[in-house]
């Protein structure tokens, strides 16, 4: 919970994002949207069942493992009710009204417009490909949105902290997925994945200014937030991802997603040291001694965790070939 000091502090700083923030948003006019990307259902039928074939023709070269990834992908952009619904607990720039002009509740809804598109778009792609089985993704899809997340120990200082994490993580989970895509063949998916990216880039930047305005103006209790965020093991949005049939299926997906390079313990070691070097953590200065010292326990997380990368990728070496089987992609064996 704040003080009713610091919601008024975050009230305060409405102007700023509002010349700050909302700059960063596209308008809707010069947006991109899904049907740009996607066969053009507005062809006649022969023409509009080429493009889909011509898909389909793509999409079959993409190995299973990638569309394990893939899927995930996607599972992780459709949960945005859930991050829409964190967001506007938050006291002090939650959208009170659900109209709200003020700069902050303005930002939650056009983010979260934004945001819907990269559901919409992977969704309507890998239906089109007829790789993946797509009533067990719907089902996961709703159990997840109905799962809900725990958010009742996140403030407004650590909700963004942990926006700024993970659309960092967004960006170079889409980024790396592009970059497959195009090796294996499909530069039309190369090009979605790439799309989404950016936009998952300009909604990092808003989040971590948003940061560096708080330190600015709370140096001390924005930094016990990013220890308080960063140095625990930060759960991703999907960690209660569920098809019914396999308890451990986001430690599979991860799994899976480490193997592939799409996101890896290297990553989040590399995001770190990125936030730390954005935010200049290791240069503040007029902090409490508590602040001090999440101040050093933040900026030596990143060693920390590729020590634990070493002892992960050591123990991978030993460790016997294991078998994994996705429902997703109608339970095919993967081995890795």
């Amino acid at each position: 919970m704040l003080t009713p000091e610091k919601v008024e502090l975050l009230k305060s700083l409405d102007g700023w994002a509002g010349e700050n923030i909302l700059p960063l948003l596209k308008p809707v006019e010069k947006s991109w949207q899904p049907h740009d990307l996607l066969p053009d259902s507005s062809l006649p039928s022969d023409e509009f069942v080429e493009q889909v074939l011509e898909l389909r023709k793509r999409t079959a070269e993409l190995p299973d493992d990638y569309l394990v990834v893939l899927v995930g992908d996607l599972i992780t952009e459709e949960a945005l009710p859930t991050y829409m619904s964190l967001l506007n607990r938050m006291e002090g720039i939650k959208d009170e009204t659900g109209t709200n002009p003020d700069a902050w509740a303005v930002w939650i809804r056009s983010w979260t417009a934004e945001e819907n598109r990269h559901g919409d778009l992977l969704n309507k792609y890998l239906y089109l490909s007829g790789r993946v089985n797509m009533p067990m993704i719907e089902r996961i899809i709703q159990n997840l949105i109905g799962s809900g997340m725990v958010t009742s120990e996140i403030t407004p200082y650590t909700g963004l902290v942990y926006a700024s994490f993970q659309e960092r993580a967004t960006f170079i989970t889409h980024g790396n997925t592009a970059r497959l895509a195009r090796q294996r063949g499909d530069p039309v998916l190369a090009l979605i994945c790439g799309t989404i990216a950016a936009d998952e880039k300009r909604h990092e930047n808003a989040y971590q200014m948003m940061v560096e305005k708080l330190l600015e103006v709370d140096p001390t209790d924005t930094m016990l937030a990013i220890s308080d965020m960063l140095g625990q093991n930060i759960t991703m949005p999907v960690h209660l991802m569920y098809d019914g049939e396999n308890p451990n299926l986001f430690n599979h997906f991860s799994i899976v997603a480490q193997k592939l390079g799409i996101y890896t313990i290297a990553d989040c070691a590399d995001i770190l040291d990125f936030l730390i070097e954005r935010w200049k953590l290791q240069k503040l200065v007029g902090l409490n001694s508590k602040a001090h010292e999440a101040q050093d326990f933040v900026c030596g997380l990143p060693h920390k965790i590729r020590k634990v990368q070493e002892r992960v990728e050591g123990l991978a070496q030993k460790k016997k070939p294991q078998t994994l089987r996705f429902s997703w992609i109608f339970n095919k064996e993967l081995v890795l």
